[in-house]
């Protein structure tokens, strides 16, 4: 799934290629992606012009003329791409916007389950999973106070508590492998066990980690790819995600794999240990 690099590189493509275009119409090829009927859908977006592209997490806001936002996001293998009008569709593309400068921006979904959600501009922050979503991993957003308290009263696995995109937006499961094995806290650390250090550490790796990969264009793991149809390079910076067997950078203890949250996880095993109360 695109995490928030991917997302906001993908913004950052789509920005360059499309804003300021008119779309003059639409073709919604699977309607179940949709949050309405495909023809209200088409006809609703007909003559909108694209006035901004904004990102919240790994959610893209497609901000259009006439005060309405359509809010995309990708899941598991959703992708935009923008071709000159006329070109064939690929396999799996499922919704073509037909810009009026003769090209046509893509969505194309191998999986199928991206979901588009078209809405007046104040009703994006009532949709289910917007309407909790919690801050922005930078700097200014993402507090010490806040991350500690969130992380004191949660008592879950931290791998679990970061999944959660009630607590920080946008990070997924290769920046929660990664920035865990940055901190050296194993995935399975209960949350209200976590030292002032240990909280400050992992803050300060989530949002230099998110950086990182933003400058790097994202992760290509298996088939991302930005607007422009590039991979990403950050895959190439990875220290724990997909290395099961390595040695571990720091210490060359193999990396171990297991499941937590229901997630494949990525860990050294001898840098990353489960500890109780460090009060004392």
């Amino acid at each position: 799934m695109p995490e928030l690099p991917e997302v906001e590189t993908i913004r950052r493509g789509l920005t360059n290629l499309v804003q300021g275009t008119t779309i003059v119409s639409v073709d919604a090829l699977y309607p179940k992606m949709l949050n309405m009927p495909a023809k209200e859908f088409e006809n609703m977006l007909a003559g909108k012009e694209i006035l901004q592209i904004d990102r919240r997490g790994k959610y893209l806001l497609i901000r259009l003329s006439d005060d309405y936002t359509l809010v995309s996001h990708l899941r598991m293998e959703g992708k935009y791409d923008v071709v000159p009008e006329g070109t064939e569709n690929q396999k799996h593309t499922y919704v073509v916007f037909h810009l009026n400068d003769e090209r046509e921006l893509r969505y194309n979904d191998t999986r199928k389950f991206g979901k588009m959600n078209l809405v007046k501009d104040s009703q994006v922050y009532d949709l289910s999973g917007l309407n909790k979503i919690g801050p922005e991993p930078t700097e200014e957003d993402l507090t010490f106070d806040y991350l500690k308290k969130q992380l004191h009263k949660s008592h879950r696995k931290i791998k679990a508590f970061l999944l959660d995109q009630s607590n920080i937006a946008g990070i997924g499961n290769i920046y929660a492998d990664e920035t865990l094995w940055l901190s050296k806290i194993h995935p399975e650390q209960a949350t209200n066990y976590l030292s002032d250090q240990e909280i400050e550490t992992l803050r300060e790796n989530i949002i230099k980690e998110i950086q990182l990969a933003i400058k790097g264009h994202g992760t290509t793991v298996f088939t991302y790819k930005n607007a422009f149809g590039e991979e990403g390079s950050f895959q190439n910076h990875l220290h724990v995600y997909g290395k099961k067997g390595q040695p571990c950078e720091r210490c060359g203890t193999p990396i171990e794999k297991i499941k937590v949250a229901q997630r494949g996880t990525s860990f050294c095993p001898y840098c990353q240990r489960v500890h109780g109360d460090l009060s004392e």
